[in-house]
């Protein structure tokens, strides 16, 4: 297999899911992780106001388990201020990495369809087991 091209890059998955981030990385050469070679400014144990304007700058759709999304408006604010798009996998259990890999499988048609239509971001999009649907998160001067 040729080498991956890092320009050909379009996906992050964050440490909160680094297990299925390998694995998206194994199975698709447009995903990279936390810790991964072709992103060594981001390490383990890269801090959220680190690693965020790094990815950004970079223009990788973040996926994302980070509970604290929703609660942590600092954290969101980043997000948005940095103009990410977001897929954030919701439920209200916990996923193996097993049942995440199924479920990004099975939305993976619809999480095209959204970066398509979108455009650029910032946007946050929650992937649950019947669809996804718009986090609804604005801030005051972002769209």
């Amino acid at each position: 297999m040729p080498p991956i091209d890092p320009q050909s890059l379009r996906f992050f998955v964050d440490e909160t899911s680094l297990g299925v981030g390998r694995a998206l990385a194994l199975l698709r050469r447009d995903v990279i992780h936390t810790n991964h070679r072709l992103i060594p400014e981001v390490p383990l144990g890269t801090l959220d106001d680190d690693w965020i304007p790094k990815v950004a700058a970079r223009d990788l759709v973040v996926i994302t388990r980070d509970k604290r999304i929703r609660t942590k408006h600092a954290k969101a604010m980043l997000y948005a201020q940095s103009g990410l798009r977001v897929f954030w996998l919701a439920g209200k259990k916990d996923l193996s990495n097993w049942e995440t890999m199924c479920l990004l499988t099975r939305r993976w048609n619809d999480i095209e369809r959204e970066i398509k239509e979108r455009g650029p971001g910032p946007w946050f999009m929650a992937i649950n087991e019947a669809k996804l649907s718009d986090m609804r998160i604005r801030f005051q001067g972002l769209s």
